[in-house]
C-alpha cells in the first residue's frame, strides 16, 4: 500500500463517489490529502490544471470529476456531456503526467459496454458493439478516458488505471425528484407515501428487468483497493490495451424485487403496482466481476444493509431535497 504521508488529489470530491474516497483513505489514515472545489480550480482549463498540478506536488490522483446525469440529461445535452468529460479527464491525466504523477485511478462507467453485451458483461466486450443512444456522448468520453491511461502506460510507462461501477448508490446521492436513478428516487417515492398514508405505490414498468447495485463506500473501498496493488500484480490480470476492472457485486436483482426491499426500509405496508405502460429499459445489466475477484476484493455490503443507510443518510439530509 502507498505511503499514507504521500500527497493523494481526489478530483470531484464533492460528489458521490469522490466524497467516499475522501471518507476511505481518512478512514485509512492518510494525511495529506488534496481537494479543490471549482470555485478553485476549473478543470476544463488546461493551464490552471497543470498550475495546480505543479504547486501541490501530488503523488497519487483519483479521478471521479465528471459531468453526470439521467436519460433526459445525456439526451438534452450531449454536446456538454461529450465535451466536458473529455476535457476534465485529458486536462488531469495529461497534467499529472506533465508533473510526474505516476499512479492514477480513473472512474468510468458501465456504459462504456455494447447496449446488447452479453450478460454479464466482461472488461472484454469493449469496443465491441452498438452503445446506447441515449448516453453514447458520454459512454464515449468515458472510453477515451480509459483509453488515455492506457496510452501514456504504454508511451511513458505510467501506472494509470480505470474501474468500471455497476449502479451505485449511498450518501450523497442525488434525490431530485425528477432527476434521480431508480434507488434514490424509489427511496424518496416510498418516504412519501409513508408520510401521506398512501396505500399505494406505482413502479414505472413491469417491475422485470434486472439490475446490480453497489454502494459508494463498497466502491470507494475497492478504489482504494486497486490503487494499492503492486503493478506487477495488476499487469498480471489485466492487458495493455484491454486495462480496466468492472467494480460490482456480481449479484443483481429484479425492479420489483428492489422495490420490495424498500418498501421494507422505508415502513411502507401497502400495495405495489407496476404501470407496464411505462419503459422497462434494458432487460439485464450484470458486471462479470471475476477480474476483481482474482485481485483479491469482493463487496462487503449487503443490498438490503446498504439501503437502510443510504435512507438514514436521505432521512438526515432530506431538507436538502425539498422543492
Amino acid at each position: 500500500m502507498a505511503s499514507r504521508n504521500q500527497t493523494v488529489f481526489v478530483a470531484g470530491h464533492r460528489g458521490m463517489v469522490g466524497s467516499a474516497i475522501v471518507r476511505r483513505l481518512t478512514a485509512l489514515g492518510h494525511k495529506n490529502i488534496v481537494v479543490a472545489d471549482r470555485a478553485e480550480l476549473d478543470l476544463l482549463n488546461q493551464a490552471a490544471t497543470t498550475r495546480f498540478f505543479a504547486q501541490q506536488k501530488i503523488d497519487e490522483v483519483y479521478i471521479a470529476a465528471a459531468k453526470v446525469g439521467g436519460i433526459h440529461a445525456n439526451n438534452s445535452y450531449p454536446a456538454e456531456f461529450i465535451y466536458e468529460n473529455l476535457m476534465v479527464e485529458a486536462n488531469v491525466i495529461h497534467a499529472a503526467h506533465s508533473t510526474d504523477v505516476q499512479k492514477i485511478l480513473f472512474l468510468g462507467s458501465s456504459c462504456i459496454y455494447p447496449k446488447h453485451a452479453s450478460q454479464p458483461m466482461k472488461e472484454s466486450a469493449l469496443l465491441t458493439g452498438m452503445l446506447e443512444p441515449t448516453n453514447e456522448p458520454y459512454a464515449i468520453a468515458k472510453i477515451a478516458g480509459i483509453k488515455l491511461c492506457e496510452s501514456y502506460n504504454r508511451q511513458y510507462g505510467r501506472d494509470y488505471r480505470s474501474v468500471m461501477p455497476t449502479n451505485l448508490y449511498g450518501p450523497h446521492d442525488n434525490y431530485h425528484p425528477e432527476n434521480s436513478h431508480v434507488i434514490p428516487a424509489l427511496l424518496r417515492r416510498f418516504h412519501e407515501a409513508v408520510l401521506r398514508n398512501d396505500d399505494e405505490v406505482v413502479i414505472w414498468g413491469s417491475g422485470k428487468p434486472m439490475r446490480e447495485f453497489l454502494h459508494v463506500d463498497d466502491m470507494a473501498a475497492a478504489c482504494v483497493h486497486i490503487m494499492a496493488l503492486d503493478k506487477a500484480l495488476y499487469d498480471q490480470h489485466t492487458e495493455p490495451m484491454l486495462s480496466h476492472i468492472n467494480v460490482g457485486t456480481g449479484i443483481d436483482c429484479t425492479i420489483k424485487e428492489l422495490a420490495q426491499t424498500i418498501a421494507k426500509v422505508t415502513g411502507f405496508k401497502g400495495t405495489l403496482s407496476f404501470d407496464s405502460s411505462k419503459p422497462d429499459g434494458t432487460p439485464r445489466k450484470l458486471m462479470d466481476v471475476t477480474r476483481l475477484a482474482s485481485l483479491g476484493w469482493v463487496a462487503s455490503i449487503g443490498l438490503e444493509d446498504g439501503l437502510r443507510s443510504a435512507y438514514q443518510w436521505f432521512l438526515q439530509n432530506q431538507n436538502s431535497y425539498r422543492t
